[in-house]
């Protein structure tokens, strides 16, 4: 049974990597009975018990398994996958905080009898991939076996009215790879169909891949009416303006007019920024700024020190929004330094969830925080065009194999990396999918700006 696995993961990959090979050659190819997976074991959640989170190593936790291919249900795709990333949702998977992601699967599976497939011991973790379509469900029309394709990571029902407007506001709202299992790290993915878009062709399989989530979180939380609504002439505060997030809100303010204000922790994470084309630098190393005195005071004369640096480089100007990720160190300064009726939006709490700040420099200046959650169908689509379009590029710094998810989980976890952190799935090497190479030309310094960083 393994030798005949891997030879239909070959034939995967010989079709794939050929040039000639048609949609109904991608549609007979016969699919293996099981895959090379990156997954988390549900009988190991208690493994880092009374370990701090930072002392957890993914290396342990992490496992590349083989397991069974699951039946394809309606709407649904299997996907060959050249290419995955990481993502600090796979962070969380792999060290079970703040819980084990087992609890989602178990919730979904409760959902339905197709739902239920879903309620595995075991977790397949990942939430970007770039790849090529194998199979499609009853029910699929827009995409077919050979198709080159992106995936993003939202997972909807949408058999509620919620989700009709705004997808993100279905209630069965899910991240695909972290909520739902069959994700992106592994040689074959499972997706809904509606998930995946066009993969931009003057890219390699590792870069396209790397956008994904964070390109359409950033889109979201900044660009979109339900983030920020950012408009020309905007002074943003960009919090890591050179990591995976970060990245993505510098290239959006310069794009959309605005002005970024980059908050970096070094010299050579401010040089990524002004390669991009951002002014406005603040190292956090050189300033040493201390916004809390200790685990349970802030010190509101480092917010006034922060925004007196703000103003210095803007001309005397405040925040407009403030583009907010890191969660409990900084949000207390967020929200002083934002400008009387500006915006903090917020997607994450990467050094902690439990925030805290000053209400009166809130609601006395009718200040706004705005929740905001990866994204919606169109915003995604939005984002992804860009990137095909050549307006707004990757950021990915390093590429490991899939045997090595652990190390790049662990680089990502000790932010002992910079940018997107890539993982090769089927790809044998670096450097393959291109097909727009004159494109690709044209924009290849910064394709390659966060390269060896």
């Amino acid at each position: 049974m393994t030798y005949l696995k891997e030879i239909s993961v070959q034939h995967i990959l010989d079709a794939i990597t050929a040039d000639d090979a048609t949609s109904e050659d991608f549609a007979s190819l016969a699919l293996p009975e099981s895959y090379r997976a990156a997954v988390v074991r549900k009988d190991e959640v208690e493994m880092f018990q009374g370990q701090e989170s930072r002392d957890k190593d993914p290396r342990k936790s992490l496992h590349v398994d083989e397991v069974a291919l699951p039946e394809l249900g309606p709407g649904e795709v299997f996907v060959g996958v050249m290419a995955s990333a990481i993502n600090y949702n796979t962070v969380w998977t792999s060290i079970f905080e703040p819980v084990s992601t087992f609890g989602f699967l178990e919730r979904y599976g409760r959902l339905s009898e197709l739902t239920k497939r879903h309620d595995l011991p075991y977790h397949i973790v990942g939430s970007d991939l770039s790849g090529v379509v194998l199979r499609t469900g009853p029910g699929v029309t827009k995409w077919k076996p050979g198709d080159r394709v992106v995936a993003h990571c939202l997972s909807v029902e949408l058999e509620a009215a919620d989700g009709h407007d705004d997808t993100m506001m279905d209630p069965e709202q899910r991240i695909w790879g972290f909520e739902t299992n069959f994700g992106g790290l592994a040689e074959v993915a499972m997706v809904k169909a509606n998930q995946l878009m066009p993969k931009p062709e003057h890219l390699t399989w590792e870069e396209a891949a790397s956008p994904g989530l964070v390109n359409c979180t950033a889109y979201r939380q900044l660009v979109s009416k339900n983030g920020g609504n950012m408009k020309q002439g905007d002074n943003v505060l960009i919090w890591g303006a050179s990591g995976g997030l970060g990245g993505f809100a510098t290239q959006y303010v310069l794009n959309g007019g605005g002005t970024p204000i980059c908050v970096v922790s070094n010299e050579e994470k401010a040089e990524i920024c002004r390669s991009m084309g951002a002014e406005h630098i603040i190292n956090r190393s050189e300033e040493n700024y201390r916004f809390w005195k200790d685990e349970h005071n802030q010190d509101p004369k480092e917010w006034l020190r922060f925004g007196r640096k703000i103003r210095e480089l803007t001309g005397g100007e405040d925040i407009d929004i403030v583009f907010e990720h890191p969660g409990r160190e900084t949000f207390g300064a967020s929200v002083f330094v934002t400008r009387k009726g500006g915006t903090i939006t917020t997607c994450a709490s990467t050094s902690g969830y439990m925030h805290q700040y000053d209400n009166r420099y809130l609601w006395m200046n009718l200040k706004r925080i705005i929740s905001s959650h990866f994204a919606n169908y169109r915003e995604s689509w939005e984002a992804n065009r860009l990137v095909a379009q050549g307006k707004i590029h990757p950021t990915l710094s390093r590429t490991y194999s899939l045997d090595e998810v652990g190390q790049a989980t662990l680089d990502v976890h000790r932010n002992a990396h910079q940018g997107k952190v890539g993982v090769l799935c089927l790809a044998p090497e670096e450097g393959m999918g291109v097909r727009n190479d004159e494109m690709r030309a044209t924009h290849l310094e910064a394709i390659n700006r966060f390269r060896g960083v």
